[in-house]
């Protein structure tokens, strides 16, 4: 297991829908390598979960809102999943601002499943090849991206590191990327 101690995750969830493997496997992940990660919410308070966009999951305590995060100092973003999630987590104008942020400033950005609708909506996804749900296929393209169906893909062609993934599946080699970018 990489040794990630000093890194510093922000990652940002809807209050509600977000998939829990999503979110659940990397927290443990990364906090077991050493790292600090801090939740953002759209609201203070608890993260409903959900298994498979419909079972309800863990709950999860958000450390912090969009609004009040201060992103510098932190290593990369990271953007679960879940169709719910996702699709109410572009529409935060906060949410967006710190995907930008990230990108612009060259840091690492790690999207699994639906997460990547967030990097599509903050304009950073053309030129960079990901993946994602398949369902999300049209949108990448559309925004500029190539979409591969792979388990994985790192890339640096917009600019800054991105990681993607599929689905929960695909987890295991989601955050063996993820510690390989957060490594360098």
């Amino acid at each position: 297991m990489a040794d990630l101690t000093g890194k510093r995750v922000l990652a940002i969830v809807t209050s509600y829908g977000v998939e829990q493997d999503e979110l659940v496997v990397p927290l443990e992940h990364l906090r077991a390598t050493g790292a600090e990660v801090v939740v953002a919410s759209n609201e203070p308070g608890d993260v409903g979960t959900l298994v498979g966009d419909k079972d309800p999951g863990r709950t999860v305590p958000a450390d912090t809102t969009y609004g009040a995060v201060d992103p510098e100092g932190f290593d990369l973003l990271l953007v679960p999943g879940g169709t719910i999630n996702a699709d109410t987590l572009r529409l935060q104008e906060a949410a967006i601002g710190l995907v930008t942020t990230f990108a612009h400033s060259g840091r690492p950005v790690a999207a699994i499943c639906h997460g990547p609708w967030a990097v599509v909506e903050a304009g950073c996804a053309g030129g960079a090849t990901l993946t994602s749900y398949p369902s999300l296929a049209t949108d990448v393209r559309n925004a500029g991206g190539r979409w591969v169906d792979r388990p994985v893909v790192r890339d640096d062609g917009a600019g800054f590191p991105l990681v993607t993934s599929r689905t929960p599946d695909d987890l295991d080699d989601f955050l063996g990327e993820v510690d390989a970018v957060l490594g360098t």
